[in-house]
């Protein structure tokens, strides 16, 4: 008895409750500090010299009836200038009236302009803050990280120590390339012994944090495709996969506030986000029969302290 079959019976239709793509929202280190937000896109900071506030017998012993001794610092302003970075998606009209139930044009175009501002922003921020020769000193383990002989710990230590005596400040974050973390930290014997008796044996961010008496580790992971549209995919880690960057960076902003690096952002108006990254919907000239998604941000990383950096390079092989 003919029956139909179960090709017969349904024709393939796209799924409205599920799509694929590999898409990338975290290992950015570019966000990973609370920005100073300007009123105009170019304005000075005042910055203090450094010799005025550490130097030794400025306070002296006063005798009675005389004054005194007095002092005092220097004040020098340097200039921060923001540069816009944007992108846009259009949506022409037949495309979305052609467009099948499964598809949401308009936050895909979102999503991917936010990414691929993401990777430029990360980007920049990497060829500016997390590079050799701008920190107090840019040092290649004696023994790499990934050597089980190696001694991670004491290495970030010394150089702890010497930002402490330069500064006064011990380093509170450390960011990781993604190879320094996976190959090189986290199966590090060192820090597993540490761990073993109050942990399940798995080193985390966190962990390494409190091993090296941080307040947080930030693992640079981000990656992008460095290969030009048509040719074949070339995937590449943004930051310096194999370095790390121990720092001082200050949880806030404000007055005479002490950090390594700022970022400086001069918000879209109307943007809620801390950051001030606007994301606009805007109808084109009605010739042209689209909608436009546009994702922007005015933004300047600046390396302010040099002196509350230490870089270390190449630290697995």
């Amino acid at each position: 008895m003919p029956q139909p079959t179960l090709q017969a019976v349904h024709v393939n239709q796209p799924l409205t409750n599920f799509s694929l793509a590999v898409w990338q929202s975290q290992g950015y280190a570019w966000n990973s500090t609370r920005p100073v937000r300007l009123t105009h896109r170019s304005d000075v900071y005042y910055t203090y010299d450094q010799d005025y506030w550490f130097r030794q017998n400025q306070a002296l012993r006063r005798a009675p009836g005389t004054e005194s001794v007095g002092s005092g610092y220097d004040i020098s302003t340097a200039t921060v200038t923001t540069e816009r970075y944007s992108i846009h998606k259009d949506i022409a009209d037949p495309i979305r009236r052609n467009a099948d139930p499964g598809l949401n044009l308009d936050r895909e175009a979102s999503e991917w302009a936010a990414m691929q501002l993401n990777i430029e922003l990360e980007r920049l921020w990497a060829g500016i803050l997390f590079v050799t020769g701008v920190w107090n000193a840019s040092t290649t383990p004696g023994t790499l990280w990934d050597v089980a002989t190696s001694d991670p710990i004491s290495d970030m230590e010394a150089r702890a120590l010497v930002m402490q005596e330069n500064t006064g400040r011990r380093p509170n974050t450390l960011y990781l390339g993604a190879q320094t973390y996976s190959d090189g930290l986290k199966n590090h014997p060192d820090l597993l012994d540490r761990i073993k008796y109050t942990q399940r044996g798995v080193i985390t961010p966190d962990l390494i944090a409190a091993c090296l008496d941080l307040d947080r580790v930030v693992i640079c992971s981000a990656t992008r495709n460095t290969g030009i549209e048509g040719a074949t995919r070339t995937m590449d880690f943004i930051g310096g996969q194999d370095d790390a960057l121990l720092a001082y960076v200050s949880p806030t902003s404000g007055l005479l506030t002490p950090t390594a690096f700022q970022t400086f952002v001069w918000p879209e108006a109307g943007a809620a986000n801390e950051f001030g990254v606007a994301t606009k919907k805007y109808r084109l000239e009605e010739k042209l029969e689209s909608d436009r998604v546009e994702t922007e941000l005015w933004v300047q990383f600046v390396l302010t302290s040099t002196l509350l950096g230490e870089m270390f390079i190449n630290t697995v092989t």
